[in-house]
């Protein structure tokens, strides 16, 4: 047989495309040449594939070798094909059969010993590749992230060797066993914040009904230790919320078994460009809103940040997704993510601060505030000012409330959502708005009085119903009432100050 046929994966943004490895001989002079569109990692596999195979003392042809990865305009990146393409070999001049290549999908990088090493994106290509019927052949180090999607079956393997008897049915590979994660999610608590009951109702608000944020206050309030904390008062991931989350982070290479429905955390700093925010690439690549899947996104210092780089999450932050579009490639990633923002009030940061240390005059102070345009304020939810806490609070041995009793609450709220609407508060459309977050007259006016004073955008008015509609669910009450849209109307009064 001079032909053989194998099956491997390539990324492709969340998509894990099918690709198929054809491997031929022919007669003329000995080459070796891979042809598919490979970029320069997959070219370079030609001289692993060479060595592993000689050194595990099998026999690498004198002959033309052709090696097709079809299809031929989707380009291919990585060292994934080192194994199929030596497996393509060794079948092709008979050194193993090839009757059961193609019950199997491969993926493996080689090295020059023929030991196979880890790769990227494990997890997605068996997240997206469960339903074909293979089973998948991976590098034994990837074995237990690839085994956590429930409908694949995962061969661990250490070495081409190992694969090669497993193929000729000399010793088996046995199928990786996923063991259930029995260690919870551990978080920062909230009771180690003293004080800040207010901002700590804002932000049980958030959680439950999945709002963005922005918190505005003097240095050492509490901001940063808040958002620490913030993942911990979140409702439990589901398993396909923690599925797309891990399949994101494996695409990148981060995903750590051990925190597995552990709800994402990114904080980048406000020296990041807009690529390294919402990804990109000539082979695009998630970026921090897409990894901070089902989590939290915290950016601290929020004016510090470029403006164009702010500017970039106004679509996600209202779509829940990212198209990245390249000359040749266009790639489409989640990006239902938390916002949680944090600022000063002004350039020095102490202004309202008790100590009266400002100095900063009202045009710098506007002119600070302005780095924040008004388009992306309109889609932050909650704005809440974070005051510095009173001396009496801060020495305080007094137990402030834990993150679990704040958890169970929020997780009341949102199965009250689930129940009712089938998704969060935060992602109900107009009409959706309509049906679930009517008000009574009283509630109408009050509206119409803060639509009239705070000259609220209607993006600024669906939003408070959204937040009174939530704040009516953690009341447990099934109308939203004249309180809740008075609650919810507290959360906007910084549009006026901007």
């Amino acid at each position: 047989m001079s032909l053989a046929v194998l099956y491997s994966r390539a990324l492709s943004g969340m998509e894990a495309e099918l690709v198929t490895v054809e491997v031929h001989l022919a007669g003329g002079l000995p080459s070796f040449t891979i042809v598919g569109l490979p970029e320069t990692e997959v070219k370079e596999s030609r001289e692993r594939v060479r060595a592993a195979l000689q050194n595990c003392h099998f026999e690498f042809p004198a002959r033309r070798i052709t090696v097709n990865l079809a299809p031929a305009d989707l380009p291919k990146e990585s060292g994934r094909y080192d194994l199929p393409i030596a497996l393509g070999i060794l079948a092709a001049t008979e050194q193993i059969p090839s009757e059961k290549l193609s019950a199997y999908e491969y993926a493996g990088e080689l090295a020059l010993t023929g030991e196979l090493r880890s790769i990227r994106g494990a997890l997605a290509m068996t997240y997206r590749a469960a339903n074909s019927g293979r089973a998948f052949i991976l590098p034994e180090v990837n074995a237990a992230e690839a085994a956590l999607v429930e409908a694949a079956v995962v061969y661990p393997a250490k070495t081409l060797l190992q694969v090669a008897a497993h193929l000729s049915g000399r010793e088996l590979i046995q199928p990786y066993i996923s063991q259930p994660q029995t260690i919870a999610p551990h978080y920062p608590d909230m009771s180690e914040v003293k004080g800040q009951d207010q901002v700590k109702r804002a932000l049980e608000i958030a959680a439950a009904g999945g709002h963005s944020v922005l918190m505005m206050g003097p240095p050492g309030t509490g901001k940063s230790m808040l958002a620490a904390r913030f993942p911990g008062i979140l409702p439990n991931m589901t398993e396909r919320e923690a599925l797309e989350s891990a399949a994101l982070q494996s695409l990148d290479g981060n995903f750590d078994v051990t925190k597995w429905k552990t709800r994402p955390y990114r904080a980048p700093h406000h020296t990041a460009s807009d690529v390294a925010l919402v990804g990109g690439g000539s082979n695009p690549r998630p970026g921090e809103i897409s990894m901070a899947l089902h989590g939290v996104l915290f950016l601290d210092e929020l004016p510090e940040f470029d403006r164009s780089v702010l500017e970039v999450l106004r679509e996600p932050l209202e779509s829940g997704h990212i198209t990245i579009s390249r000359a040749a490639r266009r790639a489409e990633f989640p990006a239902q993510f938390q916002l949680i923002a944090a600022m000063n009030p002004c350039p020095c940061g102490y202004l309202g601060h008790y100590n009266g240390k400002c100095r900063c005059t009202p045009d710098q102070v506007s002119r600070y505030r302005g780095k924040i345009s008004g388009p992306l304020l309109d889609r932050i939810d909650i704005q809440i000012e974070v005051p510095a806490v009173p001396q009496e609070d801060l020495l305080s041995k007094a137990g402030a409330e834990g993150s679990a009793l704040i958890q169970a609450r929020v997780e009341a709220a949102r199965q009250r959502q689930q129940f009712r609407q089938g998704k969060p508060n935060s992602q109900l459309s107009v009409t959706e708005i309509d049906t679930f977050c009517a008000t009574d007259t009283e509630g109408v006016g009050l509206l119409k009085q803060a639509i009239s004073h705070l000259n609220l955008s209607a993006r600024a008015y669906h939003r408070i119903l959204k937040v009174a509609r939530t704040i009516a669910d953690l009341a447990g009450s099934a109308a939203i009432q004249t309180a809740h849209i008075a609650e919810a109307v507290q959360y906007r009064r910084m549009d006026k100050q901007f």
